[in-house]
């Protein structure tokens, strides 16, 4: 039976303050569903019993079938601590790494995370990669040890071994969030603090000024990380074992012990963990046990009694003893529940009863984390603008809502503010609104009388003529089946529910609020600078370029309780809760406000992209509209999917791993196509470079080559009049030979390809913020921490250069990163009269002598910039060798010139006129571009690189197997005669 009901939820959901916002987080297998099931259970949703094996809010059959979490899902729970009552809303989200999409969708809504840890795995990869998501969007952690009855039946430790390894996994998490808040710490300090290297050479003495080192623990002594570290004594860590159904805090044990041994609660606590032990002769607690050889108290108080209750009930299976320590442990058992065969079941009574895990582990969460009253300002400025921008920038209607995200108010003058994280599918039936209802006592008699009158029909026809039956037959059957049809359709198909919180104001059903895309920039914004109004009917395949806003009316709203909705009229801020009713309006996610000032929420921080494509089909031709459709529909209920149509008008589905292709389609065949798919074999992306040309045969002897062979591997000629020298140089003509471009491909160094690859954030930062027609980005309205960042990102390519035996100038003449204008290929502009072509903003170039001229309509080359980056972006995205994106290849562009062009516009050479036979001027240049760099790279040796999967699998040593196609290159022993292998 429920706790509580439906009304006593939506009461609680009106004080912010005792709301808790929280998702579980963890490696796959480290048990984060049996613990929500756990939790589940105390309200009375599920049986104790069946905690750990129902999976409630595992809802899909896949998740059931497989045992793991696919899809993020929410539950509120009542909670009450003394005589505060508590709303907890909480998230399960998946530990698989394919699914890692789902966890970013489920700590955006969050204020705290609860990390899971299996103590005999230790801390894994997806713990590391969990620790890490909660601190960039600075939500608080808590820790639970789980799996500790794997340390007593499995690995059969003491209980001093087992205090021994928890002390160390707890040391290896702190670990991680030394290592987290060290990274921070050490870029702001150098952001702020670190002078920068001189644009020159790079090889001037420095000066008795300059520092020859940099202190970096200067700035942690300065940072406060008393509540970072996880610690017992806090009482921030749990110790549980979800299996069994028990858990505990220090602070279960020291109310326990507070009267027995006749020491103060509070110092219990801060003693219980440590190096302290109990001198039984003085009754007093003594530190340096360790030294003195001495049990310390969290072995001799709380774990030999934990090991004791283990060995009488599942190793030795006592009866009598476990009857007496019942006794004196003075649980409620039911004695029926002592007589079972089941041991196990025995065991998890107990347990449950003594230190039931429910207990200790929301006090945690309604003592430990915040509530959405606690919202810190930085996380607020985090989530209304990007860190690469100043929130200076904004305007003064849009900083003004700062306030309202840290006051968190509920009343009717607070603007609206709700962020959609990710929209998820649900079938129609399941809907509050389409549920059957039971029925008054009135409805009853109305349909019975109902059925009567139907009856007695029934009865009359059947005195008609069998021609007139027939015929009436016939008429009843065209006059019913179009109206049911229609009906079956409606019921069998998914609706969408947006998966959101409200963070400002009261969403009220029915009211009518903007719908801001994710690009949506109140700056720039049409709707919000020019006041343009919106029309109500306009859904999202309606806006038109440049337009990111529509306006929706909210439908339904619904109280998320795992596997069922409950419909509400109001939602509060500070709660979770589905929308019903935007499948129209939102793609993906959103940010739902009463005003237009309000800036859309960041992006997601997503770990894993996708990276494995298949190419689908219909089984049957005749399908192929239901394909389309149901690719839609998967792409709107998905946050990780991507779906791509090829020139071919091939449909190919991408995805970020086999198990979460298969997910995506099983949900193509079953719900949203309805059809019979076939698919190719997976691949993954390829990538085309080329590198030095080799100095050795494949028998290791030396190549000799004579001008005639030198000649011969890069001399060619086509019809486009394309020549190259024994450079390698590339010389190509545009159609009308008016225009002349001349480009080699080089190799770049494997450590300017890596610093490209780790700075794509940077990268993109000049892209946004550069100059359509000449590349050239703009320091005008970046903050100067940024800044900072960009001069740094500079030196360092400087420095790589240099190492790599390049000239270290040629960073200051980088004219564009591609494709996509931040990949890991770079176009250097060696045009003597054309300086202007930089990717650099002028700032940063200041002490280089290149770039920094910025005469307009002096060069005739600089009316056709853009034109020249848009080919080298196109030839980047897709290579000569079989259409992959390139990297790691620099374009030089040795010569660029325009013949004088004529502005006749009946001459065909006219650069301006558009009926020419040969096209525009200007899309010539792009076309020659084109093919000048991929016939420049085909003039090096090319090769294709494939992406390497980078796994740690820990097995068994005996149960390690090597024939496969990849290769073990490093071997771990763990403990436990683990064997963690790197393939």
């Amino acid at each position: 039976m429920r706790l509580v009901n439906l009304e006593k939820l939506t009461d609680l959901q009106k004080n912010p303050g005792n709301v808790r916002n929280i998702c579980i987080m963890a490696h796959v297998d480290h048990g984060k569903t049996t613990l929500a099931d756990s939790l589940v259970a105390s309200n009375g949703i599920i049986s104790q019993r069946l905690a750990g094996k129902l999976r409630y809010l595992d809802s899909r059959k896949d998740e059931q079938e497989r045992g793991i979490t696919m899809k993020s899902s929410s539950i509120s729970l009542y909670h009450s601590v003394g005589p505060v009552e508590y709303l907890v809303n909480l998230i399960d989200s998946p530990g698989h790494v394919d699914f890692s999409s789902e966890v970013s969708t489920a700590v955006r809504l969050c204020d705290g995370a609860m990390i899971l840890v299996d103590v005999v795995e230790g801390v894994c990869a997806q713990t590391i990669v969990a620790l890490r998501q909660a601190w960039q969007e600075n939500i608080k952690p808590v820790l639970v040890l789980n799996k500790i009855d794997r340390l007593i039946l499995e690995v059969k430790l003491t209980p001093l071994d087992a205090y021994v390894h928890l002390t160390q996994v707890l040391e290896k998490v702190n670990v991680v969030m030394a290592e987290l808040l060290t990274s921070e710490v050490m870029e702001k300090e150098y952001s702020a603090e670190k002078p920068l290297q001189p644009e020159g050479d790079g090889n001037k003495p420095k000066t008795s000024n300059e520092p020859e080192y940099y202190d970096w623990s200067s700035g942690l002594d300065d940072v406060d990380d008393s509540n970072l570290y996880f610690s017992p004594d806090q009482g921030n860590v749990v110790f549980a074992s979800a299996s069994d159904g028990w858990g505990f805090r220090c602070e279960s044990f020291a109310k326990i012990y507070a009267e027995k041994i006749g020491v103060k609660e509070a110092v219990l606590n801060k003693t219980l963990w440590g190096d302290y032990y109990l001198n039984s002769k003085q009754k007093r607690i003594m530190k340096k046990a360790q030294e003195k050889a001495k049990k310390p108290l969290f072995v001799q108080l709380i774990l030999e009694n934990v090991w004791a209750l283990y060995d009488a009930v599942a190793v030795r299976k006592d009866r009598p003893t476990i009857e007496k320590m019942v006794a004196n442990l003075g649980l409620n058992v039911p004695p029926r529940s002592l007589k079972q065969t089941d041991f196990k079941s025995i065991l998890q009574c107990i347990m449950s009863a003594w230190l039931p895990l429910s207990t200790s582990v929301l006090d945690m969460v309604c003592l430990k984390l915040p509530s959405p009253l606690d919202l810190s300002e930085t996380r607020v400025e985090r989530l209304m603008f990007s860190h690469t921008k100043s929130f200076a920038l904004l305007p003064p209607e849009s900083q003004d809502l700062k306030r309202a995200f840290l006051a968190c108010s509920s009343s009717d003058d607070a603007p609206v503010i709700v962020f959609v994280s990710k929209m998820f599918a649900v079938e129609r039936n399941f809907l509050p609104e389409n549920r059957p209802k039971a029925l008054t006592s009135e409805e009853i008699l109305a349909r019975r009388e109902q059925a009567r009158l139907r009856l007695a029909e029934r009865i009359a026809q059947k005195q008609v003529d069998d021609e007139n039956k027939d015929r009436n037959s016939e008429t009843t059957t065209l006059a019913t089946e179009p109206q049911k049809e229609p009906e079956l359709e409606t019921q069998d198909s998914d609706a969408f529910v947006a998966f959101a919180r409200v963070y400002s104001g009261t969403l009220k059903k029915n009211s009518k609020l903007f719908i801001l895309g994710p690009r949506y920039d109140p700056t720039t914004s049409p709707e919000w600078n020019e006041k343009e109004a919106i029309d109500p009917a306009t859904t999202l395949k309606d806006l038109k370029p440049g337009h990111y806003v529509t306006l929706a009316d909210i439908k339904q709203l619904y109280l998320l309780m795992g596997r069922e909705l409950e419909a509400l009229e109001e939602v509060p801020a500070g709660n979770i809760l589905g929308i019903g009713g935007l499948d129209e309006h939102i793609l993906k996610t959103a940010t739902i406000s009463s005003t237009l000032a309000c800036p859309t929420f960041t992006d997601l921080n997503l770990i894993a992209v996708p990276i494995l494509r298949v190419a689908l089909e219909p089984a049957h031709t005749s399908d192929m509209k239901k394909l389309v459709q149901g690719l839609k529909l998967l792409n709107q209920a998905d946050p990780c999917v991507q779906i791509l149509v090829q020139d071919t008008g091939e449909h190919v589905l991408v995805t970020a791993g086999e198990v979460h292709l298969q997910r995506c389609l099983d949900d193509l065949r079953e719900r949203f196509a309805k059809i019979e798919v076939t698919a190719s074999k997976p691949i993954v992306p390829f990538r085309e470079t080329v590198i030095e040309p080799p100095k050795t045969d494949m028998v290791n002897e030396i190549i000799e080559q004579t001008s005639s062979n030198k000649s011969s591997q890069v001399n060619y000629k086509t019809a486009s009049e394309v020549t190259a020298d024994t450079a390698g140089i590339i010389t190509q003509m545009t159609a009308n030979k008016k225009c002349a471009i001349k480009i080699r491909a080089a190799p770049l160094p494997e450590t300017v390809t890596k610093l490209l690859e780790d700075s794509v954030d940077l990268i993109h930062i000049l892209k946004d913020n550069s100059n359509l027609s000449t590349g050239r980005a703009s320091l005008e309205f970046l903050p100067d921490e940024i800044v900072l960042k960009l001069k740094d990102f500079k030196r360092k390519l400087r420095n790589e250069f240099k190492e790599g035996g390049w000239d270290p100038s040629i960073a200051d003449r980088i004219w564009s990163f591609g494709p996509k204008k931040c990949g890991p290929n770079v176009l250097i502009n060696e045009v003597i009269n054309h300086q202007r072509g930089c990717a650099w903003p002028k700032e940063i170039l200041m002490e280089s002598s290149f770039g920094v001229s910025m005469e307009q309509d002096v060069n005739p080359l600089y009316a056709y910039d853009s034109n020249f980056l848009n080919g080298f972006q196109i030839a980047t995205l897709a290579g000569p060798l079989c259409e992959e994106p390139m990297m790691g290849v620099a374009f030089i562009v040795e010569d660029w010139s325009i013949d004088a062009v004529e502005e006749n516009p009946d001459d065909g050479n006219s650069g301006g006129n558009l009926h020419q036979p040969y096209g525009p001027f200007s899309g010539q240049i792009m076309s020659a571009v084109k093919d000048a760099c991929r016939k420049a790279f085909q003039a090096q040796p090319q090769r294709l690189m494939v992406a390497m999967y980078s796994c740690s699998i820990q097995v068994n040593g005996e149960v390690l197997v090597t024939k496969s196609v990849g290769s073990t290159y490093n071997k771990n022993k763990f403990l436990f005669t683990k064997l963690s292998c790197n393939l």
